[in-house]
């Protein structure tokens, strides 16, 4: 059942609410004035919070501003008969959900609390989501290496510096862009992923700066760039060893100057992303070739992350194996797992040429094809598969 707090000063109103409220089976708390409203958020939890804004003792805005400090995620809806509409865009600026005027229309009213119960809903099932994804991309492990690159995550996080994370194919660069992102201040804006080594040369800068119709044969309707959607977030370019020359010149502009113009196009856009990118590949190496600009390598590697190898860090393998076998039983409906301690050590000695992508997949096939403790034997008859 959900339950709900009026804060208002005048008895009548309050109990005209309740009683609405009430019948339409929803629980009811009361207080007669700002203060003691603060004080009841501090102690309970709500769902909904209707709140009066002209009260004694404190009134509605400075309720509001505490409110968004005790329980951001509540929705409050603020009601009164002193209002105007700068006074209502002023406060759901604030962070009000909504503003209904008195007299009260009771129908109204119902329909924001129920819109606001729906939010309320929507956040937590946000939250529960965020969380099950948080834990997909959880970086485990406590070998020297790894706790230098979360050391180097949580004092990049918060800025927005650019970073360029390098290491082996399969062991986690992808995760530490995500927890940069995650950490930062722009979480609560998208992160976008590009794949540069999978998208063909030649619609690579379209797929980054976006296309005007026309553009070319199969540009049938203007399309917006992933720069461009990922602006107030961030920009995760992947492999970006592998981007043509011609975009990454496109590349460097935008991250000097803040714009950029989509392919076919003549109007600047200004973005604003933070760019992480990565890649296997040793740039030093590929500027000596030709094939990568030096400007852009260090626009890019403002901080640099480096992921060990996973054979580099074997002392981690058992804390991988247990996360994985958590993780993957719960993924196939099946009662968790255990290995026995010569399959532990079996699967630290082996070459894990793949990291930690690799390891990953050997745990869900001995999920599958092993019994309820994982021996030695399983190891050697399913991890070459």
């Amino acid at each position: 059942m959900a339950k709900i707090l009026i804060i208002d000063d005048e008895r009548s109103i309050r109990n005209a609410i309740r009683e609405i409220l009430e019948y339409e089976k929803f629980q009811v708390d009361e207080a007669e004035d700002g203060l003691s409203g603060v004080v009841k958020v501090k102690t309970g939890k709500y769902d909904v919070i209707l709140c009066d804004i002209k009260m004694p003792k404190m009134d509605g805005t400075e309720v509001l501003e505490r409110i968004m400090l005790l329980a951001p995620d509540t929705p409050v809806v603020m009601i009164s008969g002193h209002g105007d509409i700068e006074t209502a865009v002023h406060l759901l600026k604030e962070g009000a959900y909504d503003y209904i005027p008195k007299p009260l229309d009771l129908n109204r009213l119902l329909v924001s609390v129920r819109n606001a119960l729906d939010r309320t809903e929507i956040v937590a099932e946000t939250k529960k989501l965020r969380k099950k994804v948080s834990k997909s991309y959880e970086m485990i492990g406590e070998s020297d290496g790894i706790k230098q690159v979360l050391e180097m995550i949580e004092k990049v996080a918060p800025t927005d510096a650019r970073v360029l994370v390098t290491g082996p194919n399969g062991t986690g660069k992808e995760l530490v862009a995500r927890a940069i992102h995650e950490k930062s201040q722009r979480s609560d804006n998208a992160l976008i992923e590009v794949n540069c080594a999978a998208i063909p040369s030649e619609l690579i800068e379209s797929e980054l700066f976006g296309h005007e119709k026309g553009a070319f044969t199969s540009a049938i309707k203007q399309k917006k760039g992933n720069f461009e959607t990922a602006t107030g977030g961030t920009l995760f370019l992947d492999e970006i060893g592998d981007m043509s020359l011609s975009a990454q010149a496109k590349v460097l502009r935008a991250l000097q100057e803040g714009k950029i113009t989509r392919v076919g196009g003549e109007k600047e856009i200004v973005v604003d992303v933070r760019v992480i990118a990565a890649t296997n590949k040793d740039l030093r190496k590929e500027i000596e070739a030709g094939n990568f600009r030096e400007d852009l390598y260090h626009r890019l590697g403002v901080i640099l992350i480096k992921v060990p190898a996973l054979n580099d860090r074997k002392d981690d393998i058992p804390l991988l194996i247990s996360h994985f076998l958590q993780m993957i039983c719960e993924e196939q409906g099946v009662a968790k797992k255990v290995i026995d301690a010569d399959a532990l050590k079996e699967l630290q000695d082996y070459n894990w040429t793949g990291n930690i992508r690799e390891l990953r997949n050997v745990v869900e096939r001995l999920v599958i094809l092993s019994g309820k403790t994982i021996t030695k034997k399983d190891v050697v008859q399913f991890v070459k598969l």
